[in-house]
């Protein structure tokens, strides 16, 4: 009898190990299930992490509004500042970036400032030498706000910050990249609106001015052309509100 029992022992011994993986895998599959009831409401955590990229797709960003609080104190120093006409300038800019790049033409863009141009050359290039096509889509601005008023070095920056949807993707040999072909991507840009008030205390490098021929800063505000290869360059307004600058905002408790 003992011998028969020593005999069978290797087999009895798979036999517990299979049932202790068996009872591991259906723990896990429980404790999996519970995370995603708990997490996204059903028992898939697949079907629950698609849910969930479904309705961030739809579900607008809320911007950093500061519009009540800083528009006054604009207005004490522009009293002829109209918030709602830049506002939607702002808007029709950003759009405007959009469909620049979705086409790679740089005349679709309107209400841009040199920098602006050349930050969106740059891009459409760059697309251009990599084989790269990116398209954007469905463009849609929910919400545009103040969200930042700053006094230095001679100038004056109004930042505004939107909420912006649209469906974004960009494809390679016909295979997408970046972003996402079937759904709309939720986010948000700030746009800069700059005024230079004191010209003696402001220097192309604080503009980010730069040549668009060889990448140069330009030291002289009113300068027509570049000091280091002779390119023609546009002067920059003085004393005049201009969009600056625009990017996205990624990851900010943007």
């Amino acid at each position: 009898m003992i011998d028969v029992i020593i005999k069978f022992i290797p087999l009895i011994s798979v036999l517990i190990l299979v049932g202790c993986f068996v009872g591991f895998i259906i723990y896990l599959k429980r404790r999996i299930r519970n995370f995603s009831r708990s997490i996204f409401g059903t028992d898939s955590l697949v079907e629950g992490y698609n849910r969930q990229k479904d309705r961030l797709s739809v579900e607008a960003k809320s911007v950093s509004g500061m519009t009540r609080l800083l528009e006054p104190q604009i207005r004490r120093d522009f009293p002829e500042f109209n918030w709602q006409q830049f506002k939607v300038k702002a808007e029709n800019m950003l759009e405007s970036v959009f469909i620049a790049l979705d086409t790679g033409n740089i005349d679709k863009l309107c209400e841009a400032s040199g920098d602006i141009r050349e930050q969106v050359r740059n891009k459409i290039e760059m697309n251009k030498s990599e084989d790269v096509s990116e398209y954007f889509q469905n463009i849609k601005i929910h919400q545009t706000e103040i969200t930042k008023y700053e006094k230095k070095g001679g100038r004056c920056v109004i930042t505004f910050q939107s909420s912006v949807g649209y469906k974004h993707y960009a494809e390679k040999n016909g295979i997408v990249t970046d972003g996402d072909k079937d759904r709309l991507t939720q986010t948000k840009y700030n746009t800069e609106l700059m005024y230079i008030q004191d010209p003696s205390k402001v220097t192309g490098d604080a503009v980010g001015a730069k040549c668009p021929n060889c990448g140069a800063p330009i030291t002289n505000l009113g300068a027509k052309h570049c000091e280091f290869c002779g390119s023609a360059v546009v002067p920059i307004d003085i004393k005049v509100w201009t969009l600056s600058k625009y990017y996205e905002v990624v990851h900010q408790s943007i």
